[in-house]
């Protein structure tokens, strides 16, 4: 039998591993119509596996990885039946009770995995997958290497050329046209661009654009517009703080290659860039770890190799999770 840390209720063996497992798999890639289904069943089938799948997503919740709206699930869960007949102040559930519940934390559980990325799949005209890159040319010649695991918008219309990086990273080579300036959005920031090549890059919380050839200008909001030449980088951070870092012209973009070079960029920022290369689930177990800053080069061809370089440096440690999940933590 399983213990539960939290209510000290006894759980039959293997249902914790069961729930993980779930987890899992939810989180892999898209959810059918059919896997949704069977999840359905194995979580309303009894109130153990219930309360095993809600205990999971709180333990990811703690990692930093689902939203604090299903505390209120959690403190107002019933018990199981054998704790349930003791006498006890809150109110006794019945069957029907116990399916509703376990269906409304299913869906805010697949909610928060999965609405994000639906929403992207939704406004994307082109992405990739896992590991995946792509070379898009676009109406006006201009070509896009999209990265792994990364989206975008267009519009050519009213007389301008507009890109939207909806989720990853991006290298352009801007066709040259004085008629009709060609703009990228990503997150809150434009660039706007004639004929250039350039990447921008997005991950959690903080926007890139690298110069590799041509002029650009950048602005943030209501921020002066900031120019850029080759071998230089904006970031701006989930603050607004908008700074510059040299780089070597030759760098930019090095994903192309299966190189990835940052910059002063935080452990947490690398490791969802490596996502996008690695077809486990990986997470950061502490967010102290996840806000040190790393220069350096990584292969993405072998993620594994490039995560365990990314955090010996400051203690820390990858745990494998089968071929399901990675957990980086500082033990």
């Amino acid at each position: 039998m399983t213990i539960d840390p939290d209510n000290k209720i006894e759980l039959p063996n293997g249902k914790a591993e069961e729930a993980a497992e779930w987890l899992l798999r939810l989180q892999a890639g898209t959810v059918e119509p059919r896997l949704k289904a069977e999840f359905d069943r194995w979580l309303v089938s009894s109130p153990a596996n219930r309360l095993a799948w809600e205990r999971t997503c709180k333990t990811w919740r703690n990692l930093g990885l689902l939203e604090p709206e299903f505390k209120s699930l959690w403190e107002d869960a019933p018990h199981l039946p054998e704790k349930a007949a003791k006498p006890v102040s809150r109110r006794r559930w019945s069957g029907r009770h116990y399916a509703g519940a376990a269906m409304a934390t299913a869906a805010l559980c697949l909610a928060v995995l999965f609405v994000p990325a639906s929403l992207v799949r939704i406004k994307a005209d082109y992405q990739t997958s896992t590991a995946e890159s792509r070379t898009i040319t676009l109406d006006d010649g201009s070509r896009v290497q999209l990265a792994a695991a990364s989206a975008l918008s267009t519009d050519f219309t009213n007389g301008r050329r507009t890109v939207k990086v909806l989720k990853g990273e991006a290298f352009f080579d801007v066709v040259p046209d004085t008629t009709r300036p060609f703009i990228v959005e990503a997150k809150n920031v434009t660039v706007q661009v004639l004929g250039t090549a350039f990447d921008v890059d997005l991950t959690d919380g903080v926007t890139q654009v690298a110069l590799a050839h041509g002029s650009v200008e950048a602005s943030f909001r209501n921020a002066p517009p900031t120019w850029l030449v080759p071998g230089e980088m904006l970031i701006v951070d989930a603050s607004g703080t908008i700074r510059k870092e040299n780089v070597s012209v030759e760098d930019i973009g090095g994903w192309r290659n299966g190189e990835l070079y940052v910059v002063d960029a935080t452990i947490g920022s690398v490791v969802e860039q490596i996502q996008r290369y690695h077809p486990a689930w990986l997470t950061m177990a502490d967010k102290t770890l996840a806000e040190q800053r790393v220069t350096g080069f990584y292969d993405l061809r072998e993620p594994d190799r490039a995560l365990e370089a990314l955090v010996e440096p400051y203690k820390g440690k990858v745990h494998a999770i089968g071929d399901s999940a990675r957990i980086i933590t500082r033990f």
